[in-house]
């Protein structure tokens, strides 16, 4: 149990470090108390987005960073190299829908990618261009969907970076609106039945902060075209208090599936007879424990998707009538390698992460094996859904050196060629990607993918960047970034450690960095960067560790327990405050991963022994710390990073600075403008090597 006194008297604080002086944040007195321990909050009144005093703040923490970055003396520079670099046109894979293909293009410097089509004759116009949205870039678009027979769609937009979104229905031939816009739609997909609307899910509006309040019951709704969305019914969650519930519409409009989740892994699967009138919703799986979904019907016959008795998840098959578990066959069998299944021209493509890379192997409905398909290179492949009778699929590859391109593939003949390669102003083959397996704490070998210039001298002294990720079942996979380019023709070293928590090696993997073992992720990672040392890529003076959101979290804590392993540190958007995220919009739902200070006394001082912002030690000399986040973030509150970059300046001992860069009007990462990203990358990479020594770029 947990209890709270605000005590309403405020102290200040101001720190001067060498040229550094940071603004007064001031101390507020609240103390939590966890199971007769006392937690103090001194900065808690940073959690309050909407107050003028945390607005204040914002700004005057934005002017100390901008001014210190603004005295780099190859900002400039650097800022010309990424946009050149850049500025290249990007071409995404096609897509027919009625009469016409749809596509998204960008010019290469575009903020937001514009959506063309082409006519049957070839005619090609634009269809959507967010750019025109706002006139700051800052409104994107987060999705597009068509219905049945192509004549009307639904695109959902987000402003500023949040989660919450808007939806606006069109004529997709002559792009007028037909209604309304529907509003307040969170976490949702949109999945049209036939031509007549479309489910979609959301909460119900918070009370107070929309952009921090929690989000605790999701509900499926149908929205059907000609009616107010007041009118909109409520499908699934209405009586089922769901965190998490999604809904859609199998290919041949006979079934809907809801999926029903209170937390980020494991869902209940449930499936509705559309052609029944008044037909019920039937449970399939009514429980948690693992992670399902319903990816292509041939009649009643029904394939999903699963990690019920197979950890790196397989293919079952089974009759609607009796859908049960007990039921399930096998259709693709579990193997050693992950596995991430698609459909598309009348066949099941089963992509499988083998130690971090793609593997893709071709199926037919009988579950017969009709080849491997040769990938161009060792890398990551996406792509080959599409519709059953489509003759032509698309898929993406890419890695650390590749910039991403568009593969064709006919699913009969397996033939394969390049569809659209970009082309990008580097020297792919300059580089090299080596991957390695390096022992963590207890023994544990992890892999990690280093890439750099070839013919780099391994004497200690190579500026490098070490990512992170480890959590959520989430895999990091090769593929190119043009920051990363412009990082490695500096001479930087760039490395991707796939760490616990993560999901490459299944859900052994996955569980192997949750909750009370969460430490694992830790210790993984400064593995990683010892590793990195011992085999004289870096050094402590030329090492930084960056990632964002639960990567976030990652470098907060690695910083906090190891300060000497690094020279910089780069969390962005991260979670910070272990012991109240749960209390801020759906973060709840991340329980699985990391428990809450809540469950028992243990999960209470486990987290409170890594928490970033309670580990913040007076007297310690942290690495540079330049932590990154959006003040419309509503997914992970900006209040994690303040709270944490207030602590850091108030109690560093060291020279090094301690900046927050606060992006205004933008949220977690998704639909971020492109000159927003650009100027983002440059002040990280100058700051980096800025705090390294470097007063100018490194000779390439």
């Amino acid at each position: 149990m947990k209890k709270t006194f605000l005590l309403m008297a405020l102290t200040t604080a101001g720190v001067s470090f060498a040229q550094t002086k940071y603004p007064e944040t001031k101390k507020g007195e609240t103390v939590d108390v966890y199971f007769d321990t006392k937690v103090s909050d001194p900065y808690r009144w940073l959690e309050d987005d909407k107050s003028a005093e945390t607005g204040a703040w914002v700004k005057a923490e934005n002017e100390v960073t901008y001014s210190y970055l603004d005295k780099i003396p190859f900002r400039e520079e650097l800022k010309k190299r990424m946009e050149k670099l850049w500025n290249y046109e990007k071409i995404g894979a096609p897509s027919k829908e009625g009469k016409f293909t749809y596509y998204s293009k960008n010019n290469g410097l575009q903020n937001q990618s514009v959506v063309y089509r082409k006519d049957q004759n070839g005619k090609e116009e634009v269809f959507l261009d967010p750019n025109t949205f706002s006139k700051d870039g800052t409104t994107s678009l987060g999705g597009l969907d068509f219905s049945k027979d192509g004549n009307k769609a639904a695109y959902s937009i987000s402003e500023g970076g949040s989660d919450w979104r808007k939806v606006i229905i069109i004529d997709a031939v002559s792009k007028k609106v037909l209604e309304d816009t529907l509003v307040d739609v969170k976490f949702s997909g949109i999945s049209w039945l036939g031509n007549e609307g479309f489910y979609y899910s959301s909460y119900d509006k918070p009370k107070g902060s929309e952009l921090s309040a929690k989000t605790d019951q999701h509900k499926l709704y149908f929205h059907k075209l000609g009616t107010s969305q007041k009118e909109d019914k409520v499908i699934f969650g209405a009586d089922q208090k769901r965190r998490y519930v999604g809904g859609y519409v199998t290919e041949d409009n006979h079934y809907l599936v809801i999926t029903a989740a209170n937390s980020t892994y494991g869902n209940e699967l449930y499936i509705k007879d559309l052609k029944t009138p008044n037909s019920p919703i039937i449970t399939i799986v009514d429980n948690f424990n693992n992670s399902h979904s319903i990816i292509e019907n041939e009649g009643s016959k029904l394939f999903i998707e699963t990690d019920l008795n197979a950890p790196n998840g397989r293919v079952v098959s089974v009759d609607v009538s009796n859908p049960k578990p007990e039921n399930w066959k096998d259709f693709i069998k579990e193997t050693e390698n992950v596995l991430s299944p698609s459909t598309g021209g009348g066949f099941f493509f089963a992509n499988y992460t083998k130690d971090a890379v793609s593997l893709v192997l071709q199926y037919d409905y009988s579950g017969k094996l009709v080849r491997e398909i040769k990938l161009p290179a060792v890398g990551t492949a996406n792509g080959f859904g599409a519709k059953k009778d489509e003759k032509t699929l698309y898929y993406s590859f890419t890695n650390y050196t590749t910039p991403g391109s568009i593969y064709s593939f006919e699913p009969k003949s397996g033939k394969s060629e390049v569809y659209q390669k970009p082309k990008v102003d580097f020297k792919s083959e300059d580089y090299e990607s080596k991957q390695v397996f390096y022992t963590s704490k207890d023994g544990t070998k992890i892999p990690m993918i280093i890439t750099y210039k070839k013919g780099t001298k391994l004497d200690g002294k190579n500026p490098t960047i070490l990512y992170g990720y480890g959590g959520f079942n989430i895999s990091l996979t090769p593929s190119f970034s043009i920051a990363n380019a412009v990082w490695m023709e500096n001479g930087g070293v760039y490395a991707v450690a796939n760490l616990r928590g993560g999901g490459e090696y299944g859900k052994k993997w996955h569980d192997a960095g949750t909750k009370l073992q969460k430490q694992n992720v830790f210790d993984d990672f400064i593995a990683a960067a010892e590793y990195l040392i011992a085999q004289k890529y870096t050094s402590s003076d030329y090492l930084a560790i960056r990632g964002g959101s639960n990567g976030g979290l990652l470098v907060g804590a690695t910083m906090t327990q190891r300060p000497d392993l690094m020279k910089v540190a780069l969390p962005a958007v991260g979670v910070m405050d272990m012991l109240r995220y749960h209390t801020f919009t759906a973060g709840a739902g991340w329980a699985y991963d990391y428990g809450t200070a809540q469950d028992s006394r243990e999960m209470f001082e486990y987290l409170k022994g890594y928490s970033p912002v309670q580990n913040v030690k007076k007297g310690t000399k942290y690495p540079a710390t330049m932590v990154t986040t959006g003040d419309h973030d509503d997914r992970v509150v900006p209040a994690h990073s303040f709270k944490f970059a207030a602590e850091l300046q108030d109690k560093q001992a060291g020279e090094n600075p301690v900046l927050i860069r606060i992006d205004v009007k933008a949220g977690h990462g998704a639909g971020k403008s492109v000159a927003a990203t650009i100027q983002e990358n440059v002040d990280i990479q100058a700051f980096t090597l800025y705090n390294m020594g470097f007063k100018a770029l490194p000779k390439k």
